[in-house]
C-alpha cells in the first residue's frame, strides 16, 4: 500500500510540475531588445516633434544623431539650430525663387557630373581654380551662402530621383577635390576663413552628406593647408578623406563608372562638343575680372593698424627652412611701397622682394614667400616718396612653419599618399 500510495503521489507531483512549468511558459513574455541607437532616435523624435515635417523620416533623423555620435542633447540642438537657420535663409524657396549673381554662376568652381556606382551624386570641386579673393570682392557673403545652400538642395532633389529610379534609398555624395593649380596664393587668410565658414555651414545643416572625398593632385603645401583646416576635420571625417596625389585614376574607377567620370580625371565623359573638362557641368572658375568687384570690399576686418610716416619695418623670425611667410594689407586713401628682406645672424640684409609701390588703397594686397633659409624676415612699408603725408596701414602677417618636424600630426595624410588602402 505504501508503495502504491508513493507511486500515486509521485505521479501527482510530476503532473503538478508539468502544469506548473506549462503555466509559467505561457505567462512569460520576452520584451524585444531595443538598441541604443533606436532609443536615441525615439527620444530625439519626441523632443523635436513640433519641428518635424512629413519628409523627416527615420533615416533623415538618424543623420543628426550620427553627426553628434548619438548624443541626443547635442543632436537636438543641432537640429533646432538648422531649422531656425533654414527659416532665416528661406532655404525651402531657394530652388524656385533664388538665382545666384552672375559672378558666382561663372566663377564659383565645381559641379555635379553624374553618379557613383551606388547611385549617389558625383561632385567635382576644382579648388585650384577657385579665386576666392575675387569672389569675396564681387559677391556678398549672403549670396555665397545661398548659392552653396542651393546646390545642396538640388542634391537632395537628386537623391529623391535616384531613390525612385533605383528602388532603394540613395544618400550621400562622392566628392573629387581636385587641387591642380593650388599654390601659395591659396593661403590668403580671409579666403581660407570664408571657405571654412561655408564648409561648416553645410556640415551644420546637411549632416552626413559627404559619403567620401578623393583629394587628387595634392600639392606639396597640402599638409600646411590641412593644418589650417584641421579644426573642422573630425575623426569621422578623416575616415572619409582619401588623399591620392597624382596617381588617382584607377582608384576613382573602383567607385565611379568611366562613363560618369570626366576624361581629365581618367574617365570617358565629355561635353557634347568633346571638351574633356565638361565645362557645361563643372564650373571651371578662374580669376574674377575686376569689373565684377563691388564698391566696398569686406575682407579687411580684424587687421592690425599702424601709421607710416616714412618707413615701417616688421620683423618675423623664421627658424625652420621652407616655412611660408604670408601677409595681407590695405591702406587708406593712398598707395605705399612694400618689400621683403632677410637679415642673417651676422646682420647681413638680403633682398627677398624689391620694394614696389602698390595700390593697396584700391584693392587689398596679399602675398607670400617661401623661406628656404632661416633668419629674421623684414616686411618693409616704404612711404619715403610721400613722407609729408603719412599713410595708415591695416595688416596681418604670419609664419607657417614647415611641418616636417611634426609629421606625427598629419601622419594619416602621409600614409594615404604613400599607399591608399581601400
Amino acid at each position: 500500500m505504501l508503495s502504491k500510495w508513493s507511486t500515486k503521489r509521485n505521479k501527482s507531483k510530476q503532473d503538478g510540475d508539468k502544469m506548473s512549468r506549462k503555466k509559467y511558459t505561457f505567462s512569460h513574455e520576452v520584451e524585444p531588445v531595443v538598441s541604443k541607437e533606436d532609443m536615441a532616435l525615439r527620444q530625439l523624435k519626441a523632443q523635436v516633434k513640433n519641428l518635424m515635417k512629413p519628409e523627416h523620416d527615420d533615416h533623415y533623423m538618424q543623420t543628426w544623431l550620427k553627426a553628434r555620435s548619438y548624443d541626443v542633447t547635442k543632436a537636438e540642438q543641432m537640429f533646432r539650430n538648422s531649422m531656425a537657420y533654414r527659416e532665416k535663409m528661406k532655404v525651402d524657396e531657394l530652388i524656385d525663387k533664388y538665382t545666384p549673381p552672375e559672378v558666382l554662376q561663372k566663377y564659383l568652381t565645381g559641379g555635379d557630373c553624374g553618379h557613383d556606382k551606388e547611385g549617389s551624386p558625383l561632385r567635382v570641386e576644382l579648388f585650384g581654380h577657385l579665386d576666392i579673393k575675387g569672389l569675396m570682392f564681387s559677391a556678398k557673403k549672403v549670396d555665397l551662402e545661398k548659392t552653396k545652400l542651393l546646390r545642396c538642395e538640388q542634391t537632395a532633389k537628386d537623391w529623391d530621383r535616384q531613390s525612385k529610379k533605383l528602388g532603394r534609398r540613395v544618400h550621400g555624395v562622392t566628392v573629387i577635390f581636385d587641387m591642380e593649380g593650388v599654390g601659395t596664393r591659396t593661403l590668403w587668410r580671409p579666403g581660407i576663413e570664408m571657405y571654412l565658414h561655408l564648409v561648416k555651414m553645410l556640415e551644420d545643416n546637411y549632416p552626413e552628406m559627404m559619403k567620401r572625398m578623393f583629394v587628387v593632385n595634392a600639392p606639396a603645401i597640402f599638409p600646411i593647408l590641412y593644418k589650417l583646416c584641421r579644426p573642422l576635420v573630425s575623426e569621422d571625417m578623416k575616415k572619409k578623406i582619401h588623399v591620392l596625389g597624382t596617381n588617382f585614376q584607377n582608384v576613382l574607377l573602383q567607385y565611379i563608372d568611366a562613363s560618369e567620370l570626366p576624361v581629365f580625371l581618367g574617365g570617358k565623359l565629355t561635353d557634347p562638343d568633346g571638351n574633356p573638362r565638361c565645362p557645361s557641368l563643372i564650373c571651371q572658375g578662374g580669376l574674377v575680372p575686376e569689373s565684377y568687384y563691388l564698391q566696398n570690399d569686406t575682407v579687411a576686418n580684424n587687421l592690425k593698424a599702424a601709421n607710416v610716416s616714412k618707413k615701417l619695418e616688421l620683423e618675423y623670425t623664421v627658424d625652420r627652412p621652407d616655412s611660408i611667410l604670408r601677409w595681407e594689407f590695405k591702406t587708406e586713401g593712398y598707395d605705399i611701397g612694400f618689400g621683403v628682406f632677410r637679415k642673417d645672424k651676422d646682420d647681413a640684409v638680403t633682398e627677398v622682394l624689391p620694394v614696389e609701390r602698390v595700390n593697396s588703397h584700391m584693392v587689398p594686397e596679399d602675398g607670400s614667400v617661401n623661406c628656404d633659409q632661416t633668419g629674421t624676415y623684414i616686411l618693409c612699408f616704404d612711404n619715403s616718396f610721400s613722407w609729408a603725408r603719412s599713410k595708415k596701414v591695416f595688416y596681418h602677417v604670419e609664419v607657417l612653419a614647415n611641418e616636417t618636424a611634426h609629421a606625427e600630426e598629419i601622419g594619416w595624410i602621409e600614409n594615404q599618399i604613400t599607399g591608399l588602402a581601400l
